[in-house]
Parts: structure tokens; C-alpha cells; sequence
């Protein structure tokens, strides 16, 4: 052991004997760092500066940390230059603290062993200190802080213990802001496809988003009868299906293409979500699939389709009227169980709230929903596909392709959202506005009828990294299907 506070006996110290402390670990691990820094590599996948419990080994951690990301080396002198006017550091010894640090070293063949103790009991302080939290409020439980509040906070403390290894959060230096950004741009450029995020599997979409972005909160908005939930569970569906995941340095397992997706149904059973996309994958009538009026050939497709679907990374939730607190802790709980790189919401409007304050409005609601799932987006750093209806104003313009304005219940919902896309299939009000037949106007409207077909538009209304602008899509009613229009004519279209 060595000078100072670091030879104190820790079982003389009071109320600090019962925390899972290792000092010999803390000295080692760094001792074996000052002594060969690649060891640093090997340890920094998992180990962090605030993982240490002694302040002064938190400093040399992070002193080695910036000397060896930056190509330089971290040795008892160049650490002493670093920490020469640093609190606490000489009163530990300084300089000969270091030289002891590195001269002790027991084993650096085990050293990412001893960098493995140190972020346990790490842990198991974060664990101490989240169960001390939640016995002193279940203590004095009050009407302002239910039991049910307190177990949706306390799972959410133990969902960034278990991501991130500490309780809590803090500021996050630009150096490590910039070697994340440029992480995310080597991902894109080793994907081939140049997207940053998770692929919608709808090309010219992809091109004009460059993906689906982690911490992304996208709403997806129509009338009823657009689409909005097909078009949905077309891009779940396309990414569970790419999902392709490798094996990290920490030992746990990082999605390359793809994503595992949780569906949150409020509105359809999950069986009949099922029924869609195997309707899709079989190219069987969901209809004739729900009526039973099945050919032996289709029901062999229907099997097989079946089949290949139940391996999807694909996970629904159709619990109904569920509040986005509740959304939010099963969210946090698939995550740490499955792993989870897409959430879709389908739709926002059948969330609800705290419920805190009856006399809220229902804006007041939706604004503490959107507000909700953004932060959850960034919470568990996923994109987040969220539904939402749109007003009824669009059936009075003569165009009714939606706009931001047409956003229903709150302006929130658009202030929120860092991309809003909009489905329009003018295809829908055609048919509702059939004239009278044998005149000059049903004539017109039959040629327009043609000439629309099977088109579709996302409309994207608002993106926060990227151009505005309008998507054709291909859309096959009777499978409930997107896909992309086969001729390059209909390219995307944007507007700068």
C-alpha cells in the first residue's frame, strides 16, 4: 500500500467499512497502466474515471486517459507535469506516488482483471446507493411521490446503472463529443450504404434521411386510412430482418446492419399485426388470411412465411392505454434484456400522461408525451418512430397534402420531433370523389384515378440534419405494403 489516504484501513473508517471498495485493485490497474500503456486500451472499453472511488486515482485515471488518446505517453513524469497543480494529488504523494504505483504492480497479465474489480464495485456502489434512495422514499411515501412513481424511477436509476456501470450522468467533454461523431460517420462509410443510422429498408427514403438516427424522436403523421401504421411495420419489420450483430471488446453484443424493434400496438392486437406481415412476406390477402379463404398453395407460403418471420428481433407490445412512463420502463427493461436499436409507438395519441394534475388539458398531456419520448429516444440513444393522427382541417383544403400546421393537440409534438413525416396517397380521396358516370367529369377523374395508381408520398415536413422534401413510394393495398417505385423517374424530389 502507499502513502496517505491510500494505506488507511478502511475498516477503521466509520460508515465507509460497508462500501465495496478495492484500493489495492484501484493502485494496480493503474500501476500496470504507468507501466505499459496498452494496457490502457484494453481496460478503457469498459473502465471510467468516475468508476474509481478515490478522487486521486479518478485524476491519474483521467490524466492517462488524455495522454494516451492524444499519442502521448503516460508515465510517473508526464502525469506529474499533468497533475502538478491538480487539489489532493500532492498531499498523496505526487510524483512518488506514481513511481510506487508503477514499480508495484503485481501482474500486467491480469491487469484488465484488476480493471474489472474496480468497475464491479462500482456498481455495486451505484446498486448501494439507488436501494438506500428508494428505502428512504418508500419511507415517507407521499400523495406527491405514489409507490407507483417510485418503482418506474427506481427501475429507470437501475437501467443506467446496468448501461452505463454508474448512477447518474454529467457533462461529456468535446473530445468525447468528436471521437463519437466520428465513429458514427466510420459506421456509415463501412456500411456501404452511406446511412448513419438504422435502415428503413425504403431506398430513396434512406437516401433522403441517411437513415434512422439514434436519440431521433420521428413522428409519422397522416389522416386515418393513409397508412401510417403499414408503413411503420414495413420499416420494423425491414430492420429486424437486416439485424446483424458482432461481439464487442466488453463482451457484449453491438447491431452493425439492422436493429432489434419493439412495437408498441395501443390500437391493433398483436395477432393482427402478425396477420399483416406475414400477408406481406406471403403475398396473401390479409383478408383472405383473416376469413380463412386460404388455397393450399397459399397456406404453404403463409407456413414457410410464418417460419422465417418468428426469428425476427421483433417484439410487440399491445397493451392498450398504457401511460408513456409505463412505455418508457418497458422500453428501458426490453433494452436490457433483448438489446433494442428501434422503438415504434404506434400512435402517440393513445398514450397518456403522469395524470399528476387532473386539471391539465389534453395539450398539456400531449406536450408532456412528446416531450416524454424524446427524452426516452436519448435516454436509450435508439430512434424513436412515433405515430401520431392529424387534424381535421386537411379534409377541408382542396390539396390535402398535410403540413406541420395540421399536427393535432399540441405544437409540442413538431417542437419535439426531429423529423416529421407525413404519409398522402391521393389515391384515398380519388375514390371518395367519384362523379356521376357517363359525364365529361367521370372521364377526367378515371384518367387521374389511372394515372395516380398505386402511388404514395412520405412528405417529409421537418428534419433537423438533413433536406425537406417528398418520397414516392409504391403501395399495395391489398398487402398493406410499401416498397420503392421501381422506375428511377420518381427519384426523390428536395426542396432546398
Amino acid at each position: 500500500m502507499a502513502d496517505g489516504a491510500h494505506n488507511t484501513d478502511l475498516g477503521n473508517q466509520g460508515t465507509e467499512e460497508k462500501l465495496p471498495v478495492s484500493l489495492d485493485a484501484e493502485q494496480a490497474i493503474l500501476g500496470a497502466i504507468l507501466f505499459d500503456n496498452e494496457i490502457f486500451y484494453r481496460a478503457a472499453a469498459f473502465l471510467k474515471d468516475e468508476h474509481f472511488y478515490d478522487p486521486v486515482h479518478r485524476l491519474i485515471y483521467g490524466a492517462c486517459s488524455e495522454l494516451v488518446s492524444s499519442g502521448r505517453l503516460a508515465s510517473p513524469v508526464t502525469v506529474d507535469t499533468f497533475l502538478s497543480n491538480s487539489s489532493g494529488y500532492v498531499e498523496t504523494g505526487g510524483k512518488v506516488y506514481l513511481e510506487r504505483l508503477a514499480a508495484n504492480v503485481p501482474n500486467t497479465a491480469g491487469a484488465v482483471d484488476y480493471a474489472r474489480i474496480v468497475f464491479d464495485l462500482s456498481v455495486c456502489r451505484g446498486l448501494m446507493a439507488i436501494g438506500a434512495e428508494m428505502n428512504e422514499r418508500a419511507r415517507v411515501t407521499t400523495l406527491d411521490d405514489p409507490p407507483t412513481r417510485q418503482l418506474e424511477e427506481a427501475e429507470q436509476s437501475l437501467y443506467k446503472l446496468a448501461e452505463t456501470g454508474k448512477y447518474g450522468g454529467g457533462f461529456k467533454t468535446f473530445r468525447t463529443a468528436v471521437t463519437e461523431a466520428i465513429e458514427l460517420a466510420n459506421a456509415a462509410v463501412s456500411r456501404g450504404g452511406g446511412l448513419a443510422g438504422v435502415a428503413s429498408g425504403l431506398r430513396d427514403l434512406d437516401r433522403m434521411m441517411g437513415g434512422l438516427h439514434p436519440s431521433d424522436l420521428i413522428i409519422l403523421a397522416g389522416r386515418p386510412s393513409m397508412g401510417k401504421t403499414s408503413l411503420a411495420v414495413n420499416i420494423a419489420v425491414n430492420a429486424a430482418r437486416a439485424y446483424r450483430a458482432e461481439k464487442q471488446p466488453d463482451g457484449t453484443m453491438k447491431a452493425v446492419e439492422g436493429a432489434v424493434v419493439g412495437l408498441f400496438s395501443l390500437e391493433m392486437a398483436a395477432e393482427q399485426l402478425a396477420t399483416r406481415i406475414i400477408s406481406e412476406a406471403a403475398r396473401v390477402p390479409s383478408e383472405k388470411i383473416r376469413r380463412g379463404e386460404i388455397e393450399p398453395n397459399e397456406f404453404d407460403d403463409i407456413y414457410h412465411a410464418a417460419r422465417e418471420l418468428e426469428r425476427l428481433p421483433l417484439h410487440i407490445d399491445d397493451t392498450g392505454g398504457i401511460s408513456i412512463a409505463q412505455l418508457a420502463a418497458r422500453a428501458r427493461r426490453l433494452k436490457r434484456q433483448h438489446g433494442l436499436g428501434l422503438l415504434v409507438v404506434d400512435y402517440l395519441q393513445l398514450l397518456t400522461g403522469s395524470g399528476k394534475h387532473s386539471s391539465d388539458s389534453r395539450v398539456q398531456e400531449i406536450t408532456e408525451i412528446s416531450m416524454g419520448l424524446k427524452a426516452l429516444a436519448k435516454e436509450l440513444n435508439v430512434p424513436v418512430i412515433a405515430l401520431s393522427q392529424l387534424s381535421r382541417q386537411v379534409e377541408a383544403r382542396e390539396d390535402k397534402r398535410p403540413q406541420l400546421a395540421d399536427l393535432r393537440e399540441s405544437g409540442s409534438i413538431e417542437q419535439d420531433a426531429d423529423v416529421v413525416l407525413f404519409v398522402y396517397r391521393e389515391k384515398y380521396y380519388l375514390k371518395r370523389a367519384e362523379p356521376r358516370e357517363g359525364t365529361e367529369e367521370h372521364m377526367k377523374w378515371f384518367a387521374r384515378l389511372e394515372e395516380v395508381g398505386d402511388s404514395a408520398e412520405v412528405i417529409i415536413g421537418k428534419q433537423r440534419h438533413g433536406p425537406i422534401g417528398k418520397v414516392d413510394l409504391h403501395f399495395e393495398e391489398k398487402f398493406t405494403s410499401f416498397s420503392d417505385l421501381a422506375d428511377d423517374r420518381y427519384a426523390s424530389r428536395l426542396d432546398h
